[in-house]
């Protein structure tokens, strides 16, 4: 009753310490350590939840007693109670304990029986670090069985099916898309706590909505005037900062400007990373907040500093006080450390630091934890030891001996790993991640050899992934390919549709045909058909991009891309300056004459439909301007790559004239100045030379 009446009491006054604190609330911990074994199950564990409610830990005699109690009545609970009670126990981070294994033996016992999708949610998530494959495949047939017997306004189900789905690893998008599905119905009673683990769970996942992030984007936009605490505004400027356009950025980074000094630690560290992913160039933010990093550095974890090493990196944030620091840090804790995934986060931190070297102990240290790596780990050294090695090549013209050895027995065990290997899903579990120079020379082929001898193993399950790889590596083993295309005729029922563009795109990067090409493509095209309207738009031109490549056209996704209502959808995933000029060049004022995308008129799909100038005054035009940072042209030329080429091509069908800056002229010595910007960007949009105004 205490707990219910704290519940309802408004947030400013709640108190849990002066509870704890009164001394009748002694009284009730005392009555409680004396009466439990006559409580009945139910009360014992809603007991036990309410005294954690109210922060006491798990060595508290009373709680340690509540849990024992329980664990002797465990058999006869119901499910109800099992749920509550196995949270009870991953609050206290007791999810690899036997208690918690007893729990999932109970679950898996009677999962026939349990039809109340709320409480085996939270057992699902609960027990989800200590079950095997076929039970999580088991539990995730019952979700599908009983997910039609909850109502769409079941957030909290919905969000721990999700997490459930993350922490076993699996991205099944049946359940997922149903999942999203909800969501979306509730979205604009979603906070930001939920938007915020939602949109974790699916980057974990590698699962995409655009219809979710277009929906929350504006939901988030909406809550920026509404938040003036450091805690709630960083979590706010984390979750919409990578997906925020221009304004709402600009709004986002002046206001945690203004917090930056109340900022802790960890809400420090946090923008830091989310700058990194917005591609920050707001240098007196960016030194604002590494000055905070600075300050806190003693306190961060290994991990934490690898982050903050790599956002300092990637900012262009140059401090000689800050890399000496984190330096210090890194070895302090390199001296330590005996488990590998330490070592080598670590070690990699430091080889991105300026200077990069490996002495002679920290190479030893190295060598004596290889027999217990895997294959990320090992990925992760020989990119570091790279690193070093090339700056001793360019800097000190040496490359020591001991270094080059650390290389030939990184690929040693790399291989011996490879080939020790007998299960398609335990390589794959270290594979799918692996990049760099020194997997592609050293062991892309001892992988690919792997995979084959592995190939009877691949099945609907696991198909697209092996696709990815295939796609991402650039190798091609027709018999890999042909397995994967056997496996797609035989099970395309069982492959979710958001998984077809990764099947396809090895055939179409690779320039090859399975056997049975048109039955592939068409099984492929057929399944996904359903889907082309709520696809992501970028998804879909590349769909069309990868099917055109190996000469099968369909009418249908023809329609589906070259229509208004697509164009629009898309366009509102693209970042590029607008503005309007009338038939003078003069421009007119943003909003009085612009056609919203998102809010067009309800048409006929046409292949020749013209939208330009359809709401202008005669003779004005739109004009989209973009920038394009390196990314958007080749490596070793300054030739556009097709992605920007098309986005140009979509905005002209728009209605737009197109003006893209290119960044080698937009940072050049010529543009160095200001006014040499201006006179740029002036001939570039109205076509005048050199002005004084």
């Amino acid at each position: 009753m205490l707990w219910q009446f704290q519940k309802q009491r408004s947030s400013l006054l709640k108190n849990v310490e002066c509870i704890r604190d009164h001394p009748q609330f002694l009284t009730l911990h005392n009555l409680t350590t004396t009466k439990m074994e006559f409580m009945n199950d139910s009360t014992l564990v809603n007991v036990l939840y309410i005294i954690q409610q109210f922060g006491f830990e798990a060595h508290d005699p009373l709680v340690e007693a509540l849990v024992t109690e329980a664990w002797r009545r465990l058999e006869r609970f119901d499910v109800n109670v099992l749920s509550k009670f196995s949270s009870c126990l991953a609050d206290q981070h007791l999810c690899f304990s036997p208690l918690m294994g007893k729990i999932a033996d109970i679950v898996n016992r009677n999962l026939e029986t349990i039809q109340d999708l709320r409480c085996l949610s939270v057992l699902m998530v609960s027990i989800s670090s200590l079950i095997s494959q076929r039970f999580q495949e088991q539990l995730v047939n019952k979700t599908e069985q009983l997910f039609d017997t909850i109502d769409s306004s079941q957030v909290n189900i919905a969000r721990r099916i999700v997490q459930f789905l993350r922490n076993i690893k699996y991205s099944y998008y049946p359940l997922l898309e149903r999942c999203n599905t909800v969501f979306l119905s509730n979205v604009n009673h979603l906070d930001l706590d939920s938007i915020s683990k939602i949109l974790n769970l699916y980057h974990s996942l590698q699962f995409h909505s655009f219809e979710f992030i277009l929906m929350t984007k504006k939901r988030l936009t909406e809550m920026i005037p509404l938040f003036d605490h450091p805690a709630s505004f960083v979590k706010l400027f984390v979750t919409l900062g990578p997906v925020a356009g221009p304004e709402e950025e600009k709004q986002l980074k002046s206001t945690i400007l203004l917090m930056s000094e109340e900022l802790t630690s960890q809400q420090a560290l946090a923008v830091m990373g989310a700058m990194a992913e917005m591609e920050s160039r707001n240098s007196r933010l960016i030194k604002k907040i590494a000055s905070i990093l600075h300050k806190h550095l003693d306190n961060y974890k290994p991990v934490e500093l690898l982050r903050i090493t790599q956002a300092s990196i990637f900012l262009h944030f140059q401090s000689k006080e800050l890399f000496v620091k984190l330096r210090e840090l890194l070895l302090s804790y390199l001296k330590v450390s005996v488990i590998p995934s330490e070592i080598s986060l670590l070690v990699c931190a430091l080889s991105m630091l300026p200077s990069p070297h490996l002495d002679e102990a920290r190479i030893s240290q190295i060598e004596a934890v290889l027999p217990q790596c895997d294959l990320n780990d090992l990925n992760s050294f020989a990119t570091s030891v790279l690193r070093c090695i090339q700056y001793d090549h360019m800097y000190r013209n040496n490359i020591p001996g001991k270094q080059l050895k650390l290389l030939q027995k990184l690929d040693h065990y790399g291989r011996q790993r490879l080939q020790k290997c007998s299960s398609l899903n335990l390589l794959w579990e270290e594979v799918k991640s692996l990049k760099g120079d020194w997997f592609a020379d050293s062991l892309l082929e001892e992988t690919v050899v792997t995979l084959q001898r592995l190939m009877d193993e691949i099945n609907y399950i696991n198909v697209a992934g092996i696709a990815s790889f295939i796609s991402r590596t650039n190798y091609l083993s027709t018999s890999l390919l042909d397995r994967i295309g056997s496996v797609v005729l035989q099970q395309i029922e069982k492959i979710h549709p958001f998984a077809i563009l990764a099947i396809i795109l090895p055939f179409s990067a690779l320039n090859y045909d399975p056997p049975q090409r048109d039955e592939f493509f068409g099984a492929c095209f057929q399944r996904l058909n359903s889907y082309l309207s709520i696809l992501d738009p970028l998804m879909l031109v590349f769909l069309g991009y990868s099917l055109a490549t190996r000469e099968y056209f369909s009418e249908d996704l023809l329609k589906a891309i070259f229509n208004i209502r697509f164009l629009a959808k898309l366009d509102s995933q693209l970042e590029h300056f607008e503005c309007i000029l009338d038939k003078r060049k003069k421009p007119l004022p943003y909003g009085s004459h612009n056609t919203t995308l998102g809010k067009l008129p309800k048409i006929h799909s046409e292949l020749n439909t013209q939208i330009a100038g359809s709401r202008l005054p005669p003779g004005a035009e739109k004009i989209a301007l973009e920038f394009l940072d390196s990314r958007a042209f080749c490596r070793n030329i300054p030739h556009l790559k097709g992605k920007s080429a098309m986005k140009k091509r979509h905005l002209e069908i728009l209605g737009y004239r197109v003006i893209q800056i290119p960044h080698f002229e937009w940072n050049s010595m010529a543009l160095s100045t200001k006014n040499a910007r201006m006179d740029y960007l002036r001939e570039r949009i109205f076509g005048e030379g050199k002005s004084s105004s």
